[in-house]
């Protein structure tokens, strides 16, 4: 048995670090955060904003041809109003217009505080068929002091000028109605332009607070 093996089933330590015969470690210290726009496994964080009574969320830079896939992660999203919708849509021209053209999916399912409402179904109010219109990424979401929702979106090869641009995610929030309703959607963005920016905002009022991670994905 090697001697970093013997130093791992001894369970040797030196300040969290494992040591062994021949090998030092004075020189390594803690590692007690990471920088903005750093690898964390696969995934490297481009940019990441967060909401103060914000009326969207708009990312116009780090989509591009650097990696095949991008995701967004959306965290503790509340809206100022009560029971309005979280969603989405793109840009080719880098956020003047967000208005590209796409057809979607979407069902849920949701499980109330009180036990008495179950149910999984396809939503047909929230799909899309060639519209220019937001994507929802959920809807009714209520605004208690508690309430929230969270989740993410990918985007796949947005850089594309010969392939439409794909997109999925699913997302968990609190419904103004104490439910808790978990959502999977997916479509895509119908054009061969590439997609540049994504805009993030609520049907009505402003988003009163979350954070939205943009992470680009490694290529294989």
């Amino acid at each position: 048995m090697g001697t970093i093996t013997r130093a791992l089933a001894n369970n040797i330590t030196t300040g969290g670090v494992v040591s062994a015969s021949g090998i030092s470690n004075t020189s390594v210290s803690a590692v007690t955060s990471l920088p903005s726009g750093c690898d964390v496994g696969d995934f490297f964080l481009i940019s990441e904003q967060t909401a103060s009574a914000s009326a969207s969320l708009s990312f116009t830079s780090g989509l591009d041809s650097t990696y095949d896939a991008y995701c967004f992660k959306f965290i503790n999203i509340h809206p100022a109003t009560d029971g309005t919708a979280f969603h989405f849509n793109g840009s080719t021209d880098g956020g003047s217009n967000y208005n590209v053209t796409k057809t979607s999916s979407f069902f849920q399912a949701y499980h109330s505080e009180s036990d008495s409402v179950t149910s999984l179904g396809y939503g047909p109010s929230e799909d899309l068929a060639q519209s220019t219109s937001y994507q929802i990424l959920f809807n009714d979401l209520g605004n208690a002091s508690d309430e929230n929702g969270s989740g993410e979106l990918w985007l796949f090869n947005p850089s594309s000028t010969t392939y439409v641009k794909h997109f999925m995610g699913t997302s968990n929030r609190t419904n103004l109605n104490d439910i808790s309703i978990n959502t999977y959607y997916g479509g895509y963005f119908n054009t061969t332009s590439a997609i540049d920016a994504i805009d993030f905002k609520m049907a009505s009022g402003n988003i009163d607070a979350g954070t939205i991670k943009l992470f680009g994905v490694k290529k294989t």
